[in-house]
């Protein structure tokens, strides 16, 4: 027992001088001259800011915009080295129209962020089937499309990345968010193969994994949930009555993690490391949100786990359907 201690002691410290060595002797940054990176989802959040931030440092940004309309408003925002154009990842003829753009450009992509992404929220009883197709479609699939199809230009030179926007919801399953954790989960497993089969080729794999963050994606959740309301069987609403579905809704537009959503600028931060260091992170958790309360939930037994997300998602409204339950 007294062997197990020390071990465990000896890792300890080790870890922690590890961790302060990186802190005091950071991997440097590497020139952004002549490096190509193409970024997904660039009309708003994430994507947007970090095209902005990356082609101010020099890079050669290639933005793919879901909505024509914001086509002209970013080029109008980056340098004559970035190219703006329309992209929508679920359609393989508009990933294979982007990559024969591209190819004609540069033979080699410094880096490819996938960054877009919708989020569906809802129990699994109020979320059709087409509701987790079109989730699984741009948050999974339009993804492994996009990373399969530009594979030839990110291995023509090591030290290229793949950068997965993922969540912390990709490793803790929570209260009304199967569509959308199922489909991050599905992103991070995809990363985590692709990091380990592409390993001989010199390709760099990171995965970004923040909380609730202050981001469109998050605005009129209130609204949303109407609108999923609307669409439901007479059936399942009679199953879990007005009262409980206004009380969950008030009860999730009031939750402290909601109401305390961080500084997207954190995820920027990770984003900008991951495309420019020169010894990325296989994982960023930016925020206290993933850090501090997500992960270390997800390392909890099952039974712990639960109980404290039924905590914190739990009100005291009870379906109207429970009453009918036969015991």
């Amino acid at each position: 027992m007294a062997s197990v201690s020390v071990v465990i002691g000896i890792l300890i410290i080790l870890y922690v001088g590890y961790r302060i060595y990186q802190y005091l002797f950071p991997p440097p940054n590497l020139s952004p001259n002549g490096k190509y990176v193409l970024i997904s989802g660039c009309d708003t959040g994430f994507g947007h800011t970090l095209a902005i931030e990356l082609d101010k440092i020099g890079f050669h940004v290639l933005a793919g915009v879901y909505n024509p309309d914001n086509e002209e408003h970013l080029t109008q925002q980056l340098s004559n080295r970035a190219t703006v154009f329309c992209l929508d990842i679920t359609r393989q003829e508009e990933i294979d129209s982007a990559y024969e753009m591209i190819a004609q450009k540069t033979t080699s992509l410094f880096a490819l962020v996938n960054n877009a992404g919708i989020g569906k929220s809802g129990f699994i009883d109020w979320t059709s089937i087409e509701t987790m197709r079109t989730v699984m479609n741009v948050n999974f699939f339009g993804h492994a499309a996009m990373t399969k199809t530009f594979l030839p230009l990110l291995i023509s030179r090591r030290g290229s990345r793949v950068i997965n926007i993922c969540s912390a919801a990709g490793y803790v399953a929570g209260v009304g968010l199967s569509a959308y954790s199922a489909s991050k989960f599905a992103l991070e497993a995809f990363s985590d193969s692709l990091r380990r089969e592409m390993r001989a080729w010199g390709l760099l794999v990171s995965i970004i994994e923040p909380g609730y963050m202050r981001t469109p994606i998050i605005e009129g959740i209130d609204h949303k949930y109407q609108e999923i309301w609307k669409t439901l069987d007479s059936a399942v609403q009679k199953r879990w009555g007005e009262n409980y579905f206004r009380g969950y809704v008030k009860h999730v537009t009031h939750s402290v993690l909601l109401q305390n959503a961080e500084n997207p600028h954190k995820v920027i931060k990770a984003l900008r490391h991951a495309v420019m260091n020169s010894v990325p992170k296989t994982r960023y958790r930016p925020g206290w949100q993933s850090s501090l309360f997500f992960f270390p939930l997800s390392m909890l037994p099952t039974c712990a786990a639960d109980y404290i997300l039924a905590k914190l998602g739990g009100f005291n409204v009870v379906p109207d359907g429970l009453l009918e339950q036969q015991d």
